[in-house]
Formats: C-alpha cells, structure tokens, sequence
C-alpha cells in the first residue's frame, strides 16, 4: 500500500534542490490531518509560494491509482481565507506543516491562524459576511424560478446544491465558525450548530434526497427564507441603541446635495432624473437614520423594507409613494419639507451640522478646525 507521506517528502526533496528560496510553506490537510484516511485518500497537500518562480513547482500526478495536486496559495489569498473571505478556512486552520522556509514564513503563517482565531471573536463582521454570502443563494433560486414547470431535474439539482452550499455557509458565519470537513463529511457539525434556522435537517434532507422538482424548489424556497429570518434576529442582538453624534457625522451636508437634485429635477420637469433620486434618496436616508437608532445597518435581502420605519416615524414625508410624473410639484413640497425636517431632527439629536452664511464664516471656522 501506498504511503502518501514517502510522496510528500520525494516531493519536499525536490524542492529543497530546484526550489530552495521560492517556497515558503508547504502543508497538508483534510482525512490524513484529521486521522480519517482510507485507503483512497490522497494527501491533500498545498504551498505558499515565496517567489514568482515558486509557482512552477506546482503538479497534479497519480501513484498507485491515488491522484495528488500539489498546488499553490499564494500569501494574499491565504490571508483572504483567514479573513473568512473564502469558505475552505480548515486549510489554513487545521492543516499540518511539513516545510517551512524560514522562521519568519513560519511566523507570518502562524499569524494568519491567530487571525481566524480572532475573527471568531468578531461577531458583526462575520454576521455581514453571512449576509454576503446568503445574497448568492438568491441568485441560483432566480435561476431555479426561470426553470418553469420542467421535470429535468438536473438543473434543479445542480441550483439546489448551489444554494444549499451558500446557505450553509451562511449558518457557519453566524455561528462564528468554519466547516473543519468537507461536504458530506461536516453534517453533524451542521446539525449540531447551536444558532440553526427552523426545519434545517428536514429541509436540507429534502434537496438532497428528494426526485420531485417542485418539492426541491419548495425546500429551496423556505430554507433560504428561515436563515435570513436567523440572520435578522442575530443582527439584532448587536444593536447597541441610538448614538447620532458619531454615526450621522458629515451625513446631512453629503444628502443635502442630492436632495437637491430632485428639486432641480422637479423644476425642470424632469421626471426620470426625479424618479431615481427620489427613491434613491429616501433609501438611504432611511438606512442611515437606522443605523444611527441600531448601530447597526439593515439586512439588504430582507424585502419588508422594515428600516424605513424609522424613516417613517419621524413623520418625514414618503417621496416614493407621491410620485407622480404628470405632477412633480408634490415631491417638491415634499422634498423641501424633508430638507427640514431631516436638519431640524440631527440638530436634536446632537449632530453637528457645518452649515455656514458666507466664506468669511466657513473660513472662521476652519481656523479652529481639528484644533
């Protein structure tokens, strides 16, 4: 029977004479890492290289029926999978070093694990990168939607994989984690997940298991929609309360110019230009007023628009609701009464506001200023 580590150190050989300088890390992971190896598992082995030449000694070869790839990650993308950017974090976690170049290349790499370290501790960031990642999901269920009534079931299965694997993901962010197996192996982790979204064992069972088209899609449908619903109850446990002063700093004097384009926009009858500033406009002043009640900013997946009610609470006029492109003196009206109801309430609440009569004053001002 073959033995996969006289591979590796034929292979480490070979590059301490053909590539002494251009290799910094060599390592491996998965079954042989984790002591699951059968007897045909290869070695799941990769490198950093140091230099460009480094890249070369990269090779995929087959011994005794058993295939091997030995392949680069290059320092960049190894911090971006320690940053939780890309899904396989074990690589870098859990792997085992068999080469290291220099102290230093050890050190660096060692920082990298301290950094997925911390980065379980940074639960806001890895929320959003939840959201992130659960956004691709909806993608692969608007492909599935365009499939209409066909029994294929390839297509569905080859979306309904992809979505069951964002979704996945998502749920190992929220739980501040990584998946330390791969897919058919880590499904007791997930089960074992203390944050889950409802019927997640059912309904993944569901598509993967099931050969009803419509039934896969259903299961799709619904898991999605419970892990973004466990998305926005986590994301509120971050909620820190209302803090204006810092969060809405410079905002109303950067609003007020767009603000401004769609009273321009209006006097000139210019409905198209109206229409999208408008809408534009009160979106974000609606996020932003519910970041500074939240300290956090909404979910963009979630399709109730529920952050507007800030918005809407402050009694701030619903520039959306009055368009209307046979008459746009309304949304003037209306616009010019958000223009002050939006200052008078960020005064209120202890925004400072750098609004000034002449450039005599702003220069004044700007003596003092960062003083």
């Amino acid at each position: 029977m073959l033995n996969v580590f006289d591979v590796a150190k034929t292979l480490i050989n070979h590059v301490g004479e053909a590539y002494p300088e251009d290799i910094a890390i060599i390592a491996y992971y998965g079954s042989y890492a984790q002591g699951t190896a059968t007897k045909r598992s290869d070695l799941d082995f990769f490198f950093i290289p140091a230099t460009s030449k480094g890249y070369n000694a990269s090779i995929q070869f087959i011994i005794d029926d058993i295939s091997f790839d030995f392949w680069p990650i290059s320092w960049e993308r190894a911090e971006k999978i320690a940053a939780f950017e890309e899904l396989n974090v074990s690589i870098i976690a859990d792997c085992k070093l068999l080469y290291v170049r220099s102290e230093d290349d050890r050190d660096r790499f060692l920082k990298l694990r301290q950094k997925i370290t911390d980065m379980t501790n940074q639960g806001m960031e890895l929320i959003n990168k939840a959201e992130s990642q659960l956004r691709n999901a909806y993608i692969h269920l608007y492909n599935m939607s365009r499939l209409g009534d066909s029994e294929d079931i390839t297509p569905y299965r080859h979306e309904a994989q992809e979505i069951l694997i964002d979704v996945l993901y998502s749920i190992s962010l929220i739980n501040r984690t990584y998946f330390t197996k791969g897919w058919g192996k880590n499904t007791e982790q997930i089960w074992n997940f203390p944050l889950k979204p409802d019927n997640l064992k059912q309904l993944s069972e569901t598509i993967t298991r099931s050969c009803s088209c419509a039934a896969i899609r259903e299961a799709c449908e619904q898991l999605t929609k419970n892990t973004l619903d466990l998305l926005l109850q986590q994301k509120e446990t971050y909620s820190d309360g209302p803090s204006y002063p810092d969060r809405m700093k410079g905002f109303y004097e950067e609003v007020k110019g767009v603000l401004d384009k769609v009273l321009t926009a209006c006097e000139m009858n210019d409905y198209n230009t109206a229409y999208f500033w408008a809408i534009g406009v009160q979106g974000e002043i609606s996020r932003f007023l519910y970041n500074a009640e939240k300290g956090h900013w909404p979910v963009s997946l979630d399709p109730s628009l529920d952050y507007q009610n800030v918005y809407k609470n402050l009694g701030f006029p619903d520039l959306i609701a009055i368009l209307d492109s046979q008459n746009l003196s309304p949304l003037f009206e209306a616009v010019k009464r958000l223009d002050c109801l939006l200052e008078n309430h960020l005064r209120n609440q202890g925004v400072r506001i750098n609004r000034f009569r002449n450039t005599e004053q702003f220069n004044e001002f700007l003596k003092t200023f960062n003083k």
